[in-house]
């Protein structure tokens, strides 16, 4: 089925580099590592910036709170901070981030390991929007890390338009080249125009 979401943008693919960067930031605690993520997921959202209002609300993934308290931050939050400050100042005034828009409402199984159908049934129901009057009738950009088979946006994106988000955009720093992404890319490109950038981001319109 179609993704609750409008469109979906990356960097670059989850390897080398960037997957060291995003390593960095979270499992080392090496905060100066979401000033780089930052310039990065920025120039990835400037992809789809022709297409967001004037008045677009940022909304990071959440952590479950237990989780954010042993990590000490919540990953996705610091790399849309990050990739605000690095936008032109005239760019970024067409932006809110939203602290604590959307939050985990219980805790989940480790996402690492599962396949898409597992991953999309640990997720069901995990996330609660927390300020519908900040959402409602705005188009949202969710922020995230690394999107591997979709299951977290496609959840966050279906709470998010269940509380009556016009639209909702996707961006994070990487995209893990995993099988059943890429089989449902390969299904999809065959109707759907991509854009890529020489710079390694790619954009899918859903």
């Amino acid at each position: 089925m179609p993704p609750p979401f409008a469109a979906a943008v990356s960097h670059g693919a989850y390897q080398g580099t960037l997957r060291a960067l995003i390593h960095l930031l979270k499992y080392e605690g090496v905060a100066p590592a979401s000033g780089p993520l930052g310039k990065l997921l920025a120039e990835a959202i400037w992809q789809i910036a022709p297409q967001l209002p004037a008045e677009t609300v940022v909304v990071a993934v959440p952590l479950h709170s237990e989780k954010e308290r042993q990590r000490g931050f919540n990953q996705s939050e610091r790399i849309a901070v990050a990739a605000l400050a690095a936008m032109p100042r005239v760019v970024r005034g067409r932006f809110k981030l939203e602290r604590g828009a959307l939050r985990r409402g219980r805790s989940t199984e480790s996402q690492y390991g599962l396949t898409a159908h597992q991953r999309r049934r640990n997720l069901k129901g995990a996330f609660i929007v927390a300020k519908a009057d900040a959402i409602r009738e705005k188009t949202v950009l969710l922020v995230d890390d690394i999107y591997t088979t979709g299951a977290t946006a496609r959840e966050c994106a279906r709470t998010l338009r269940a509380v009556g988000a016009a639209e909702v955009y996707v961006a994070t720093l990487a995209r893990a080249q995993r099988d059943g992404v890429a089989h449902w890319d390969a299904l999809h490109f065959a109707t759907a125009p991509a854009v890529f950038q020489a710079g390694g981001s790619a954009l899918t319109t859903i």
